[in-house]
């Protein structure tokens, strides 16, 4: 994706999902979620866990969307679209942690709009300083 600046230069803008920003193994998420840390919406939990200084810098994130929850694998895809479009587009202001986003309720209807506000939202909130 690029995009003109005022002097005509051409600017490219990254939105990929790398692999060293996702959370790929068990223990990673194991330690996300025995951390305790988390912040709750109607649908959704966004547990954290602080980064060590030693590992590498930036935010990498998890998704744990349930079949029970949703049965249809194309609404399971779109919340998982859309929670990645969300943290890559907010990946370079979010702080050093490690994120899993878990759909924690049915979502009846499945509205796009109201689960992307929910998302972006969440990771909203880690943006903040105290965080």
């Amino acid at each position: 994706m690029s995009t003109h600046t005022s002097s005509g230069e051409h600017k490219v803008l990254d939105f990929s999902f790398p692999k060293f920003h996702r959370l790929t193994q068990t223990d990673e998420y194991s330690s996300v979620f025995g951390f305790r840390k988390a912040f709750r919406s109607t649908h959704f939990l966004l547990h954290y866990r602080i980064r060590s200084s030693e590992a590498m810098a930036g935010a990498r994130l998890g998704l744990v969307v349930a079949k029970r929850l949703l049965r249809r694998s194309v609404d399971r895809n779109l919340v998982r679209r859309l929670a990645r479009e969300h943290f890559r587009t907010l990946h370079s202001r979010l702080p050093s942690r490690d994120l899993i986003l878990r759909l924690a309720s049915k979502p009846e209807p499945l509205d796009r709009r109201v689960l992307a506000d929910e998302i972006r939202g969440l990771l909203g909130k880690m943006i903040t300083p105290e965080r």
